[in-house]
């Protein structure tokens, strides 16, 4: 007699659309979906918290969840399913920073798919065309006067005597694998009186400087995808020689999550795909220097772009 009431119960509930509260329908399609807590992350985590939403999926909104170290022991415990992470950071996360592949886009990245997957069950998606790395930005009037494009056209700027005036945090100008090495592998020096430097890496901060023109400052450090280059005139100067890793934003998903959802890749693949240099510096900017809601900027995108 129960089994006979559970099911006419149960057969009342789905025809009229309802189920009690905490059911599940079989095969409802459960994820959930974590960023670190910045622009970009904020960014990247809402387009894949509102495509897979649109695709059918339940999604559960960790955005913001927190830095790298508490973002990676989340997804590695199960406690989010997917997040975008850079590849360039596989050079930490596996203690192998001396290894020329993290400089080389394609290499990197099948570096760090081929050893998150092996060490940790992670499986990295179809990554960004874009780089969020170390790098130098100019002014756009000076880049346009002297053609400063890449880091090559900046160290003959520099050697024959242009005037330069750099905005940087310590970080930058100390560490072996940030200034010291851009200027050894392009054959330039900036003097110590012709840097301003502060405690903290805050690009905003050291952009600012070099848009407004403070105290001679035409020069900033930066990184490849700051929504400030846009918005400020900077030119970002490219990195012909590789000297720095290449931070390629990807989706990272738990390897189980994806076996049970193998429409995930290819969902994603041609959303990250879309996102070069210029795309994500615009949309950072609208979000970092606009105030827009990132959430609101993400949604704008994917549908301008139909992906929504």
């Amino acid at each position: 007699m129960k089994k006979i009431v559970f099911a006419l119960l149960a057969g009342v509930f789905l025809l009229s659309g309802f189920l009690p509260s905490g059911a599940l329908c079989a095969g409802e399609k459960e994820i959930t979906v974590g960023s670190k807590i910045d622009t970009e992350g904020a960014l990247l985590g809402q387009m894949i918290v509102l495509i897979l939403e649109d695709r059918g999926f339940t999604v559960e909104d960790k955005t913001g969840f927190g830095p790298t170290p508490i973002v990676r022991k989340a997804i590695i415990s199960g406690e989010i399913d997917i997040y975008p992470e850079y590849t360039g950071n596989g050079a930490f996360f596996f203690d192998t920073e001396d290894s020329g592949v993290w400089k080389d886009f394609e290499r990197g990245y099948a570096r760090v798919k081929e050893l998150d997957r092996e060490k940790n069950g992670l499986v990295w998606l179809a990554p960004a065309p874009a780089d969020n790395t170390w790098a130098l930005a100019v002014r756009g009037d000076l880049a346009e006067k002297k053609g400063l494009k890449t880091l090559q056209d900046l160290a003959g700027y520099v050697n024959f005597g242009g005037e330069i005036k750099l905005a940087a945090c310590e970080e930058f100008v100390t560490r072996k694998d940030a200034l010291p090495s851009f200027e050894k592998a392009y054959g330039f020096k900036i003097a110590d009186k012709n840097m301003i430097v502060f405690s903290g890496c805050n690009t905003a901060q050291t952009e600012k400087a070099a848009a407004h023109g403070t105290s001679g400052v035409n020069t900033a450090m930066a990184f490849g995808t700051d929504g400030a280059l846009s918005a400020l005139g900077l030119k970002l100067l490219r990195d012909t020689k590789g000297v720095q890793p290449v931070y390629a934003p990807a989706p990272v998903v738990r390897e189980k999550v994806l076996a049970e959802h193998e429409e995930l890749a290819d969902i994603l693949a041609p959303v990250f795909e879309s996102l070069d240099q210029k795309i994500l510096q615009e949309l950072n900017s609208r979000i970092a220097i606009g105030g827009e809601n990132a959430a609101r900027v993400a949604k704008d995108y994917l549908k301008q772009e139909g992906f929504l």
